[in-house]
């Protein structure tokens, strides 16, 4: 079986389920193990620190594992930074088989820090039976430097390993999304998935295969629709996961995109109106969950080409800000579930534009939109409440990445088209 470890609600599961495979999660949340149950993946529910790994020997070709986050997310307080020095520790023993965790967890800041020393404890047992054949683990940037820790320690078990920082949308997934990654595998070279798309398309060339522009918000959700490219910004960063293009509490880019398009929010769907040109586009009807009964979209009409759409992280200063025909930020929810919203902003620099008393509210954002945003499909069956629901995607790992990291390791071919995202 395929081992996944801390398995959330599913992003590696939906990978693996489209490459045609099963794995077996381990998760403690109650309501990611609902959320597994109705896609009908194989759960167990406990904690991973307290499952015994004697189930697992012998019968384990790859392990997966996404410990929680956020203990070192800067979503958070991030203690798990100054909890580091205990989790080395404790990989370092687990890798010798010494379990000194009880010890090591008394002295954590947060309880959650040595979590992310738990799949060392697995692969210390399975190891003992020559398995597993492939390791794939990814968590936020900040644990990099545990991966390499892990990295030494499996080298010296004879895999062959990669460690490094990936972007999401350099594969597919409309959000730049940048996680730590480690790679491991026992019968090939392990090297991280060449990336399929890039901030700017790049033809193919004599050196190899072009890549397409990166996937926007507005794309992936179904708004608009049209037989050429919608314009994108170019503004730093790069393929292999750079640092934001589109930094926290940017608006200078953001201000000099305005002038590109204008999404106008209606209850059956989303029309996007080029201002500098003559042509319109409608999109198919897509259904963008439930919007207060009393909520008046902004008519299709010239007032409307004064407002653009942008998607606004939280209620803090140094918000994130992307407008839809980009790539999401990074999501992340928690306590900030119901203040990721969709923002108007003017499309024109015309100051009376900017005081006009006919800009539309803010809308939330939905956990339809926002989990297709992380490539999971627009009938995933989240359960719980928004609150629930919300934390589950900001946690999950995009399975359209996860796919792409899994593939080469299951010699098993990727269709992109399996991760049809509005549809």
């Amino acid at each position: 079986m395929i081992l996944d470890l801390f398995a959330g609600p599913g992003g590696w599961s939906r990978a693996l389920s489209v490459l045609g495979v099963r794995d077996i999660g381990l998760e403690w949340d109650e309501w990611a193990c609902k959320t597994r149950s109705a896609a009908g993946q194989l759960t167990v529910r406990t904690d991973v620190a307290r499952y015994p790994t004697r189930p697992f020997v012998g019968r384990t070709p790859g392990l997966i594992a996404s410990p929680p986050c956020q203990a070192w997310s800067m979503a958070g307080k991030r203690l798990g930074l100054v909890d580091q020095p205990l989790v080395h520790a404790a990989v370092e023993d687990l890798a010798a088989g010494r379990d000194t965790r009880e010890r090591l967890l008394a002295a954590c800041r947060d309880e959650r820090s040595l979590l992310a020393a738990e799949p060392m404890r697995y692969l210390h047992a399975l190891h003992t039976a020559g398995e597993p054949e492939w390791v794939a683990m990814e968590e936020v940037p900040d644990v990099l430097p545990l991966w390499k820790q892990y990295a030494a320690v499996l080298r010296r078990w004879g895999f062959s390993v990669w460690t490094g920082i990936l972007n999401a949308a350099d594969y597919g997934v409309p959000q730049t999304r940048r996680r730590a990654i480690l790679i491991a595998s026992r019968v090939q070279a392990a090297e991280p998935p060449a990336p399929t798309h890039a901030q700017v398309a790049e033809p193919e060339s004599l050196f190899g295969p072009g890549r397409a522009r990166w996937v926007s918000m507005a794309e992936a959700l179904g708004w608009g629709a049209t037989d050429r490219p919608v314009p994108t910004v170019c503004a730093g960063g790069g393929p292999g996961g750079g640092p934001e293009p589109f930094p926290s509490g940017s608006r200078k880019t953001l201000s000099d995109a305005r002038n590109r398009g204008t999404w106008t929010p209606r209850p059956d769907g989303i029309i996007l109106h080029p201002c500098r040109e003559t042509t319109s586009w409608t999109a198919p009807h897509v259904h963008l969950g439930n919007r207060p009964a009393n909520h008046q979209a902004p008519p299709a009409t010239a007032e409307a080409h004064r407002w653009s759409w942008s998607l606004r992280s939280n209620n803090q200063a140094n918000a994130t800000i992307r407008r839809a025909d980009e790539p999401a930020g990074t999501l992340f929810f928690g306590h900030r579930a119901n203040e990721c919203t969709w923002v108007p902003e003017p499309a024109t620099s015309r100051p009376e534009d900017a005081q006009s008393p006919a800009v539309p509210d803010p809308i939330r954002i939905t956990a339809r939109e926002a989990g297709i945003l992380q490539t999971f499909p627009a009938d995933y069956p989240w359960a719980g409440n928004k609150g629930q629901q919300f934390s589950q995607i900001g946690n999950a790992v995009p399975p359209l990445l996860a796919a792409r990291l899994l593939a080469p390791h299951l010699r098993a071919p990727l269709d992109p088209d399996d991760f049809a995202l509005a549809a």
